[in-house]
């Protein structure tokens, strides 16, 4: 099952490129920038990514992110991640990445855009893995930066496939961005938002109604309410859920007592994601490999959840009829 789950061809729709920093490269950099790292071995940094909350790993997040400070820094970054994608037969990738903690620290602009395009377009030429680009908001800082960033990234607006809303859920509603969400929607821009992870089901509502997202990241906390599972299903709204990232996060205790079978019980549109793979336990593959050993799906199960992430990725429409037929056909 394992091999035939790498040869399936599988679309990352929820990734943080900051967040598949892995410990070897956070050293190769910081040498490299001159930043000093509070941890003096690689092992020593993989001790420390053990997380109580959403909140302990944002801690640890942003300061691994403190590494990146050049055009090639974002550039060997994102390859490093595309590499170890390739291997595990992810065929299309979505990157989230988040301006502001790079700006809050002097990073220009146009630093991240340069070196992850640069990469996107080396992926696709070194593995014919296609991408996308989704500039993501700090729900923990204010709407009012959010807006200045949107409208400041007004240059790249062409590259972004979507903006986002992540970082820390409790105490920051989706209603806190709902007029730089009316911005982006009148820029063009299509919208997704994390809702449900840690936050309650209202979360879920709120970007549904006042953001007017085409997706939910993560998603889980939705079968606190039957209404707002109902109208998902209704309306075959994609759930991007990261099953490793709910355990390491005691989002949910256990793979075992993880919610997705029965989100698929209740019909709703599940993919299965990585999230943050450095930090978490691993990319796609690894969380399709987990979701396989903890619920002894079929392999239908698992091309269903293939098939769901290709008919929402952001991507032109013959990419997609190629990815669909080479799923049929596997």
């Amino acid at each position: 099952m394992k091999t035939w789950l790498r040869d399936l061809p599988k679309v990352e729709l929820h990734l943080h490129i900051e967040g598949s920093l892995e410990p070897e490269l956070m050293f190769t950099l910081a040498e490299r920038n001159g930043v000093s790292l509070p941890y003096a071995t690689v092992d020593e940094a993989r001790a420390a990514y053990d997380f109580k909350d959403l909140q302990s790993f944002l801690d640890l997040y942003y300061q691994g992110m403190g590494v990146l400070h050049t055009e090639q820094d974002f550039f060997d970054l994102a390859m490093d991640y595309f590499s170890r994608a390739a291997a595990e037969g992810v065929v299309h990738v979505e990157l989230s990445f988040d301006p502001q903690a790079h700006m809050s620290r002097g990073v220009a602009l146009s630093v991240p855009f340069a070196g992850l395009e640069r990469a996107m377009r080396e992926a696709e030429n070194r593995w014919d893995m296609t991408s996308a680009l989704i500039m993501s908001f700090l729900r923990d800082r204010s709407a009012d930066e959010a807006m200045a960033v949107l409208e400041q990234a007004a240059p790249y607006h062409a590259q972004i496939a979507a903006v986002g809303l992540d970082s820390a859920e409790l105490g920051n509603p989706p209603s806190k961005f709902a007029a730089v969400f009316e911005r982006a929607k009148a820029l063009g821009l299509p919208r997704v938002a994390h809702a449900g992870e840690e936050g309650p089901a209202t979360y879920i509502l709120e970007a549904l109604d006042v953001l007017d997202v085409c997706r939910i990241d993560h998603g889980v906390a939705c079968l606190q309410d039957e209404a707002l599972v109902a109208r998902l299903r209704d309306v075959q709204m994609p759930l991007t859920v990261c099953p490793l990232s709910n355990v390491r996060l005691k989002v949910v205790e256990t793979m075992t007592a993880h919610p997705l079978p029965a989100m698929l019980d209740k019909g709703l549109k599940v993919t299965i994601n990585s999230d943050d793979p450095a930090y978490f336990g691993g990319g796609v593959l690894d969380n399709f490999i987990a979701c396989a050993d903890a619920f002894d799906w079929d392999r239908e199960t698992f091309k269903a959840l293939a098939a769901n992430a290709i008919d929402v990725a952001f991507m032109p429409e013959p990419r997609r009829a190629e990815l669909q037929q080479r799923l049929a056909s596997g």
